[in-house]
């Protein structure tokens, strides 16, 4: 019996990557916020540390750093060796910091290939859990399209016009996008070039060139650090874990 090409081909790979080139103003941090310390490390350790503790499922997990970086290797010089890969290549923006990690990946000798998968999370979503990234592996490794952890919005929604209430929104079918965010590393290439710098998340790129990425349900605690009153959230849960 002959065995066609399909039958042969291997089993798709997954791919990290962690854009870590912008400086999060509204932090008010000194230094760009994933250098912030929470609970006594750098926010962007806690970050790598979720992925690292599944080191048998990821061909490698890259980060991107913006050009003018001198902090990353600094708080981090176990970087960089066996399965880990980091890129200074951050872009103007978050699309174009991802993109850049892309081609990478695909461009270095044996790298990824088109047909694996990436996860792409936020430096600043410390607080993600390897459960949740195995969760959201195994709701889409067989989908057709990927998906992204989210969280059904649990508040009344408002719309806004001159500091006023305009609108009340219907929240049931509103989701609160979170990340990691898992697509075929061609697929998500081909909708970022497509769709442009101004998409903010990688799901936006996929449904701008009519794809549906599934939802899965994440984690309140699984939040972007965003505002100065998110680092001691993130402090008390990482205290609250510890006990």
């Amino acid at each position: 019996m002959t065995t066609s090409p399909a039958n042969t081909r291997p089993e798709p790979r997954f791919f990290v990557l962690i854009p870590c080139a912008g400086q999060g103003s509204r932090a008010g941090t000194a230094k760009a916020k994933q250098y912030h310390l929470i609970d006594g490390l750098p926010m962007v350790r806690h970050t790598v540390q979720a992925f690292r503790a599944l080191p048998d499922t990821f061909a490698a997990v890259w980060v991107v750093i913006s050009p003018s970086d001198d902090d990353f290797l600094e708080i981090f010089p176990d970087f960089n060796q066996g399965n880990e890969v980091l890129l200074v290549g951050g872009g103007a923006t978050r699309a174009a910091t991802v993109l850049n990690g892309l081609k990478a990946m695909v461009e270095q000798p044996g790298g990824a290939a088109l047909g694996d998968w990436v996860l792409v999370h936020d430096a600043a979503r410390c607080l993600v859990t390897p459960e949740q990234i195995k969760a959201l592996i195994r709701e889409c490794r067989n989908d057709a399209v990927g998906g992204l952890l989210a969280q059904k919005l649990p508040d009344t929604l408002k719309t806004e016009r001159d500091g006023r209430v305009a609108s009340t929104l219907d929240r049931s079918d509103k989701w609160l996008a979170q990340t990691p965010q898992m697509f075929r590393i061609g697929a998500l290439m081909d909708a970022l070039q497509r769709a442009g710098d101004a998409v903010t998340d990688e799901s936006s790129a996929m449904e701008a060139v009519g794809l549906s990425p599934r939802l899965v349900s994440g984690s309140a605690q699984n939040f972007k650090v965003t505002y100065p009153e998110d680092f001691a959230l993130a402090e008390a849960i990482f205290e609250r874990r510890r006990k």
